[in-house]
């Protein structure tokens, strides 16, 4: 009762100011538990990701933030994993890794920390190691709008339009006599591939959906100063591979 409250107040409150439209809610599974995996260019993402759906989803959060019971039931209640930030990923995982063995479906955000331009990644293996320990789907998630929260429409700051898009949920990748290394290692590339998809479709939608608004000046030259960087940082990669001789 105390999340369906809450999440309902949050994402309300996100579809009114941020406009949050989610594409592909339908893929989401009705029953069992899932690992969803959403990009991540801003915190705001944790809410938008939360409109897939009406079930409590669990994400981890610093440990601090739980001081004394009163909190802790309350953070526990809105899908919360206590996660000692000086501790070990290891730790981090295991957390995860208990909520889905109670029954409960949890979010992870590949990409680890926001991260920004369109192209996703570096991920780490953290969705795909807990999805192939557990058995249980992936499920993509692409948020576009939240890397540039707010636009200017008749020179009036305002708030972008987010859209969110769910793709199809898949097993992980699993063969006889891979190792479980290498299996992770391929699930994170199907992961990568299909959180980009998603991703590309979100971002377009969104843009669309602002069309009457427009970046700040700031904001534009931001974008271009990193669409420059990532062009300049694939000629690099491209030309020491002619050099060495490797090649995809």
């Amino acid at each position: 009762m105390f999340y369906h409250f809450w999440h309902t107040v949050i994402t309300g409150t996100a579809r009114i100011l941020f406009g949050v439209h989610v594409r592909g809610r339908d893929r989401i599974p009705r029953r069992g538990v899932y690992i969803v995996a959403p990009s991540h260019r801003s915190t705001l993402d944790i809410p938008f990701a939360a409109s897939v759906t009406r079930r409590r989803l669990r994400f981890m959060a610093k440990s601090e933030i739980f001081h004394g019971p009163f909190w802790t039931w309350v953070f526990d209640e809105l899908g919360a994993v206590p996660v000692d930030r000086d501790g070990s990923d290891r730790a981090a995982l295991q957390a995860m890794e208990a909520a889905l063995k109670a029954g409960e479906p949890i979010a992870v955000f590949p990409e680890g920390t926001r991260r920004q331009g369109p192209t996703l990644g570096p991920i780490f293996s953290g969705a795909a190691y807990l999805a192939y320990r557990a058995d249980v789907p992936l499920v993509p998630v692409g948020v576009g709008g939240s890397e540039f929260p707010f636009r200017r429409w008749f020179g009036i700051p305002w708030f972008s339009r987010v859209s969110v898009v769910v793709g199809e949920p898949f097993m992980p990748i699993r063969a006889e006599g891979m190792r479980r290394r290498d299996a992770v290692a391929a699930t994170d590339a199907e992961l990568l591939a299909r959180m980009q998809a998603c991703f590309e479709e979100a971002c377009a939608w969104s843009d669309q959906r602002s069309r009457h608004g427009r970046l700040s000046a700031k904001q534009a030259a931001k974008r271009e100063a990193r669409a420059a960087a990532r062009a300049a940082a694939a000629a690099e990669v491209a030309a020491s591979g002619v050099e060495t001789g490797e090649g995809g």
